[in-house]
């Protein structure tokens, strides 16, 4: 028997799926989460075979989670459960371990045999995740420009251009315009935007 934990925030959808993995005769849900953190504790608790995260939860994401596995709980294997095609997400879930890679949209059938794959050792990811990361577009931001992104991500929506530029070592005025630049490069209208399209795409 194959034992899970099932961590999804939207909890009809992790009823849903918890209950259609039940029906299957060497699959069994040990622990269900409504978020990262909650995943943790679960995996920590339960000692499952297996750990289905949805990528994006309250609290520690799914990547976060299977990095957290990874250093805590090796034994476990971890599945991603995604809605969109986003190639930087795949790509930061693949860097912290996870085995499979998955659409929310696949037939509970298609999850129930790449945990089976994943629990044996292999590995899976969705071909159409696959591709989309595969044929992403260049990224069209300077190193400079992701640096200061990147600490638009440490200094949160609150922080100022002032707290970015005592990170990147500039000065306030030059942070504003790099902001400036990357945000009509990606064709957004705040900062937090362009920090996330640039996350989408796997450029950070």
């Amino acid at each position: 028997m194959i034992r899970l934990v099932l961590a999804d925030d939207e909890s009809l959808t992790r009823g849903a799926v918890g209950a259609l993995l039940n029906l299957e005769p060497d699959l069994t849900v040990v622990g269900e989460a409504a978020s990262g953190d909650e995943a943790v504790a679960a995996i920590a608790a339960q000692e499952p075979d297996v750990a289905v995260l949805d990528v994006e939860m309250p609290g520690l994401d799914g990547a976060e989670v299977a990095h957290w596995v990874r250093t805590h709980a090796p034994g476990v294997r971890c599945i991603i459960l995604t809605r969109h095609a986003r190639p930087g997400v795949l790509r930061r879930a693949l860097a912290a371990g996870a085995s499979g890679f998955v659409t929310k949209s696949a037939p509970a059938s298609q999850l129930a045999d790449v945990i089976r794959r994943v629990h044996g050792g292999g590995r899976y990811v969705d071909p159409d995740l696959a591709m989309t990361a595969l044929t992403a577009e260049d990224c069209p931001l300077t190193e400079r420009e992701l640096q200061v992104l990147r600490s638009v991500g440490q200094v949160g929506p609150a922080g100022t251009a002032s707290d970015i530029a005592r990170r990147v070592h500039l000065s306030a005025g030059t942070v504003r315009n790099y902001l400036s630049s990357a945000m009509q490069k990606l064709g957004v209208a705040t900062r937090m935007e362009a920090l996330e399209r640039a996350r989408d795409h796997g450029w950070l």
